[in-house]
């Protein structure tokens, strides 16, 4: 091989290798500037139904729940019930030892049969009283006569004066004996009046008597379960305050209530009458069905949280859900057809834009101050791709409902297949911006 042929064949060589290095550095720079080009987690718009609710945990409870009390102290001797005993009205639920109480029903009767027996006496003597004041009042008149006719008769002269004196005497007699008659009468009454409240008094104190012993008897006032027993046999039972409770009764557990605490904020969307589902953790794969009856206006603050206890009817035929379970209440507050529906997280996503070009963008596509700035009149901001997948285009709409996955699209320039942008993964370096075409330079967003 000749000088020139070589010369040729290295000059070759070295052709195809700059090449080939060109080739290389063009690739690498274009795979670094992809690199550093963000990337978008995208969903799409669809059409669809869609249901707002309201989230809200609560607790099971019977519709009417009854603490059976003692109303007198004393020493369990009989329990005729137990948890989860089925009783009706007047049943006897427990029984304390009687013999004090009835000891004292034996001693208020017979206080009371001493004081009718000391009432009848009494009665006879006013009598007897009242018939001697009768008899001194009768020689009072036959006194008054006699007096007068020695009156008479002394001033006619016939009789003397002394006789005269004399009958004047016993009519004054007769006069103090009426008098002496009547204050033992007055006496007598006086007695016999005291003597009858005696009796009331008596006769009340053996009622109440009576009653302390039938307190003894413990029974159900309703029909129901008992779903707490809080004594046992030989326990002692002190009602001094307040009646101890002894027993608790729940009416009908077929047919219950859940009270959910729901936030303030969601209570001017309830509407009494309102289907209801809910679950339960004894039965997870289980939905239940009530109705929304009332919200209470008794709220509740807890670190300044303030909830009311919204109440749910339901059926329970089957007894199978228990006072006291937690339950997880779902309450519809609205619903809409054939929606547009956002996905949520695009209500949220911001590209990182400076301010500046973020306005500019702003008023490149006509997005007013409010809808970019806050949620005035539910209006706000989204971002969606353009064709070629790499412009962001800021569109303002006004939403609806949501259901915490997507929200209804009430008025804004969005349609079924866009591709709205949740999230933006970049690796570029840090502090880089995304820049939407004709600033920084012009391109695709970076």
């Amino acid at each position: 091989m000749s000088l020139r042929e070589s010369y040729q064949q290295h000059k070759k060589l070295y052709l195809i290798g700059a090449a080939a290095l060109i080739v290389l550095v063009a690739a690498w720079s274009y795979a670094r500037s992809r690199a550093n080009d963000p990337k978008f987690t995208t969903s799409e718009v669809r059409t669809g139904n869609i249901t707002a609710s309201v989230q809200a945990t609560g607790t099971i409870n019977a519709l009417t729940t009854v603490p059976v009390g003692s109303y007198v102290s004393g020493t369990v001797e009989y329990i005729f019930a137990d948890y989860n005993t089925r009783v009706h009205s007047g049943q006897v639920l427990a029984q304390l030892d009687p013999a004090i109480y009835e000891a004292q029903v034996t001693q208020a009767r017979g206080n009371l049969q001493n004081a009718e027996a000391n009432l009848v006496t009494l009665a006879a003597t006013v009598q007897v009283d009242e018939a001697n004041l009768a008899k001194v009042e009768a020689n009072v008149k036959y006194e008054q006569a006699t007096a007068k006719r020695s009156q008479d008769l002394f001033q006619s002269g016939i009789v003397s004066a002394d006789s005269n004196d004399l009958t004047q005497s016993s009519l004054g007699q007769a006069q103090a004996d009426v008098q002496a008659a009547q204050a033992q009468v007055d006496q007598a009454r006086a007695t016999l009046t005291q003597a009858k409240s005696q009796v009331t008094s008596m006769d009340g104190a053996l009622k109440a008597a009576e009653t302390s012993l039938k307190y003894t008897t413990i029974i159900s006032p309703i029909d129901g379960t008992v779903v707490a027993r809080n004594v046992d046999v030989g326990q002692s039972v002190a009602a001094t305050l307040q009646a101890p409770q002894v027993f608790t009764v729940a009416q009908d557990l077929t047919r219950m209530q859940v009270y959910a605490a729901t936030d303030e904020s969601d209570t001017g969307n309830i509407k009494v009458g309102t289907p209801v589902t809910f679950q339960v953790d004894a039965f997870p794969t289980q939905l239940f069905h009530g109705r929304v009856s009332t919200v209470r206006l008794n709220p509740t603050t807890v670190q300044n949280v303030v909830t009311y206890n919204t109440v749910i009817d339901f059926s329970n035929p089957d007894e199978k859900l228990l006072p006291g379970e937690t339950a997880y209440v779902t309450i519809p507050t609205g619903h809409a057809q054939n929606a547009t529906l956002i996905p949520n997280p695009a209500l949220t996503f911001k590209p990182t834009m400076t301010p500046k070009a973020l306005q500019e963008l702003y008023k490149q596509y006509n997005i007013s101050r409010e809808a970019s700035s806050t949620h005035l009149g539910g209006w706000q901001v989204v971002w969606k791709l353009g064709p070629d997948q790499k412009q962001l285009i800021p569109v303002a709409i006004q939403a609806g409902i949501t259901d915490y996955n997507n929200t209804q699209l009430l008025q804004g320039d969005l349609h079924q297949g866009d591709t709205l942008v949740i999230a933006e993964q970049s690796k570029g370096a840090a502090g880089g911006n995304v820049r939407p075409p004709g600033f920084g330079g012009g391109g695709p967003p970076r």
